[in-house]
């Protein structure tokens, strides 16, 4: 696994660590689980062949790392209910796209 692809996995478990402890800190452990459950969009990998490729952007490639996609996360930010799960979804879009990014420029 590449550098990028660790920091990468690292990210995704340590911005929502971030978020929740800086926003959300009474309630740490609960915000921290609902903003990581954004991880559930990766399903959409089950799709593709190969199911995991470390140079392929997933972002506009996989269903649920879509604009429309997006849309719907955004949305669910809006309830108060849904508020932390849509904010990991997005967070979660966010760091895929400057992995994106970071691909393309070091490639």
């Amino acid at each position: 696994m590449s550098l990028r692809a660790i920091i990468h996995l690292c990210l995704h478990v340590a911005v929502p660590a971030l978020l929740a402890w800086l926003f959300w800190r009474p309630q740490f452990g609960k915000a921290w689980l609902l903003l990581l459950l954004g991880w559930v969009i990766d399903l959409d990998h089950l799709l593709a062949d190969p199911i995991y490729a470390p140079d392929r952007c997933s972002v506009g490639f996989h269903p649920l790392h879509t604009a429309p996609a997006v849309a719907v996360y955004a949305g669910l930010t809006v309830p108060r209910r849904t508020r932390l799960f849509g904010i990991g979804l997005l967070v979660h879009i966010a760091l895929d796209a400057i992995d994106c990014v970071w691909m393309r420029c070091s490639s």
